[in-house]
């Protein structure tokens, strides 16, 4: 590892005796499993049905050229919450993060509900995004501690199943609400459902508080903190400082070329010392699982984010149609996580990465062809299906992967380094696939050629994803 400083909160076993491993819905975890499983199903809502509804947001707002900046400031603020919570977490435990994610992120909805300018909205956007980052660090510490052992595992799957639905419904709830409703309340039903959750959390914060969160911390580990949250803080001001200059480039002017080029100079020297040594050469082991898990996620992100938005203004889709065809490729993903958890694939994991890059890869490229030769729309869920099956046959198998790879002692960093490939691929994805749909969008809204373009890239960076999975072998 190279200064790799990031944190994660620790999941080790607890000192108390374990409780009866009656199941999660046991009386003594219910009220913690539901508030879990309801937050863990509103942040999943929120993520699947603005896709949907952002294309009727553009239009609405006079952002259409701007379009991936809703997804891509979320994205960084989400970076930054990530990075704050682990430091967080550590010093003072997961109930101060936990809060606070919920109030910023049902205030930031709130904001963004209520927005009447794009501005407005990204503000909003990128205060929920600060609160989803910490939510979902503290959540995991909450776990560790209000469950014993033997049933972290049954909670961990109802966590991925709680996913599912979201993942099912929401894209057509969104779009039913957009375009029979308003937008709006795509944004503002996420408010009382955390408000709901914030109250159960609230109610057992008896239960989850221990004398960990007020420890002596040592200097040396004080210092280890702030060097993390001012990295974090490093990456994310890059971050954003890429996507604002990355959306003016065309024409060109000397401010946005800056802004630019300052955000790729301070991302360079700012991540790498978040992630293990090696990892931007692909070097053999964790840091090819670790960028594996980055180029999957920039190329899945940023083809996503424009499959609706072609859907709707090419193909004349509504918004609750264009959601059915997000709905089938969770589908694809769904599988394909059932798949990788079978006993067969045990010793495969690195097979399954590769398939999992070939077949998002597959899924990609064919939606730049449906697109480009006037295909039937109904292909585009065909493609996200496969698109979908390579997600969920590789992300899992990055985060089993990166524990198997790592020692003990770097497991927590290990998983914050997962964690921070993922945001960073999403914010990086949705930014290089927003900077070229900003340069070449046509304002009479002819954009196939666009749309096709994007697509083949990020068809090129998932292709990346088969050498990471071969060189994950070691």
């Amino acid at each position: 590892m190279d200064d790799m400083t990031a944190t994660t909160p620790d999941l080790s076993p607890a000192t108390t005796a374990p409780a009866p491993a009656r199941g999660p819905m046991a009386p003594a975890y219910r009220l913690v499993t539901l508030a879990i499983v309801a937050l863990v199903t509103t942040v999943a809502f929120e993520a699947m049905a603005i896709s949907t509804a952002m294309p009727v947001v553009a239009r609405e707002l006079d952002a259409v050229r701007s379009y991936s900046l809703a997804f891509s400031v979320m994205l960084t603020a989400q970076l930054l919450g990530i990075v704050l919570a682990g430091v967080w977490s550590d010093r003072r435990g997961p109930l101060p993060g936990l809060i606070a994610g919920q109030v910023l992120l049902a205030g930031g909805s709130a904001v963004a509900g209520l927005a009447t300018s794009f501005p407005t909205l990204l503000a909003g956007r990128f205060v929920a995004g600060l609160g989803g980052g910490l939510v979902v660090v503290a959540l995991y510490v909450v776990i560790g501690r209000a469950y014993p052992d033997a049933l972290r595992p049954k909670v961990f799957t109802w966590v991925s199943a709680a996913w599912v639905l979201p993942a099912l419904v929401g894209p057509p709830v969104a779009g039913w609400l957009a375009t029979q409703l308003s937008w709006r309340w795509v944004f503002l039903v996420v408010v009382p459902a955390v408000a709901l959750t914030l109250l159960a959390v609230l109610s057992q914060r008896s239960r989850l508080a221990d004398e960990c969160d007020r420890r002596d911390v040592a200097a040396d580990e004080r210092a280890a903190h702030r060097r993390t949250a001012w990295l974090g803080l490093g990456v994310a001001t890059a971050a954003a400082a890429l996507q604002w200059g990355s959306q003016a480039l065309v024409p060109p002017q000397a401010w946005p070329i800056a802004l630019t080029a300052l955000g790729v100079v301070v991302l360079g020297a700012t991540a790498p010392r978040l992630l293990p040594r090696g990892t931007l050469r692909m070097a053999r082991g964790l840091p090819s699982v670790v960028l594996s898990r980055f180029l999957l996620t920039a190329a899945f992100n940023g083809s996503l984010a424009f499959v609706p938005l072609m859907l709707v203004s090419q193909r004349h889709l509504k918004a609750t149609e264009a959601g059915i065809v997000l709905t089938i490729g969770a589908l694809g993903w769904s599988f394909g996580s059932w798949v990788q958890g079978r006993d067969a694939f045990l010793r495969r994991r690195t097979g399954l990465v590769m398939a999992g890059g070939t077949s998002l890869t597959l899924g990609i490229a064919g939606i730049a062809v449906v697109a480009a030769a006037g295909l039937p729309s109904v292909l585009v869920g065909v493609c996200q299906v496969l698109a979908g099956l390579g997600m969920g046959l590789a992300m899992s198998t990055t985060s089993v992967l990166s524990l198997q790879l790592a020692s003990e002692a770097e497991r927590g960093r290990a998983s914050s380094a997962l964690q921070l490939a993922d945001a960073l691929g999403s914010v990086l994805g949705i930014a290089t696939s927003g900077a070229v749909f900003a340069a070449l969008h046509h304002a009479n809204g002819q954009d196939t050629r666009v749309f096709v373009l994007i697509w083949s890239g990020m068809a090129a960076v998932a292709a990346l994803v088969v050498l990471g999975g071969h060189r994950s072998r070691t």
